[in-house]
């Protein structure tokens, strides 16, 4: 798979997901419900999602969407970091994308959906992720290309 050059990152207009979306992805950080993420939760998302080499940015993030200087982000402050950033933007996609195409075959295949939702601790069978991928192929080839993910990264897709 040929890696994003980053020339891109302005061509698609930035998604901005809804109060309910941004507290589902919130509350996947939030493994222990205390309502706040602490280093160590985001560190564990980070490892879920194939991004160790993130891990050692942790502080400095925190340091950026940690407002109140507790040591942990709550949901205001989640919130309030993303709206900064302005939506999720192209670079953001591809991101996720990568951490979906394990193979990194430019396709994403119902047993790496699979693979990932497993890790990120939701409770999709099998048949769930075909389903998911049957939805979002709309080319029929049975995988999910980097435009289909970006189509389906910037609408309202139900998990499981």
């Amino acid at each position: 798979m040929s890696k994003p050059n980053g020339q891109n990152t302005s061509l698609l207009p930035a998604y901005q997901p809804n109060s309910a979306e941004m507290k589902k992805v919130f509350n996947k950080f939030d493994s222990n419900k205390d309502g706040k993420i602490s280093p160590e939760e985001y560190k564990a998302i980070l490892r879920a999602i194939g991004k160790e080499h993130m891990i050692k940015d942790v502080g400095k993030i925190f340091k950026v969407a940690d407002l109140d200087g507790d040591g942990f982000i709550d949901f205001k402050e989640f919130v309030e970091v993303h709206n900064k950033e302005g939506g999720v933007k192209t670079m953001d996609i591809q991101q996720a994308f990568q951490a979906f195409d394990s193979d990194e075959d430019g396709k994403i295949s119902t047993e790496e959906v699979f693979e990932l939702l497993k890790r990120l601790g939701e409770k999709c069978s099998i048949q769930d992720c075909r389903k998911m991928v049957r939805a979002v192929d709309t080319n029929g080839d049975g995988v999910i290309d980097m435009d289909e993910f970006t189509t389906m990264m910037t609408r309202t897709v139900k998990l499981c």
